[in-house]
């Protein structure tokens, strides 16, 4: 894998160890009510809905560190493919920003992959 394929990944990876973070621990707190535009009733009310999706989120940076790590192509197209379908579920489901804060990114990174 390239070098800018790396670097993708890795970003990627890190945009979901921050999703993470935001759905499981700060989910209730200022940046994460900021960042979801909630109101800390909201908030309460999905936390665990919020922390399980979090979860989530780190099952995919995991396995992208993982296919990075092992330098499987096969692998880091999977995970990249998954982040990329929840990008674009999220953007129809929910907000559109979605699909450029978590879609995109993964779509360059595959481009990077396959380029590579």
């Amino acid at each position: 894998m390239s070098l800018v394929a790396l670097v993708l990944v890795g970003l990627v990876a890190l945009l979901h160890v921050y999703f993470l973070v935001l759905e499981m621990f700060l989910w209730t707190r200022p940046p994460g009510l900021k960042v979801f535009r909630q109101t800390p009733e909201k908030a309460e009310q999905s936390r665990v809905l919020a922390a399980n999706q979090g979860l989530y989120n780190g099952f995919l940076a995991a396995g992208l560190v993982y296919a990075a790590a092992t330098g499987s192509r096969e692998y880091t197209l999977f995970f990249l493919a998954c982040v990329v379908v929840a990008g674009v579920y999220g953007a129809w489901s929910v907000n559109r920003r979605i699909f450029f804060v978590q879609a995109l990114p993964a779509l360059l990174a595959i481009v990077a992959v396959v380029m590579g």
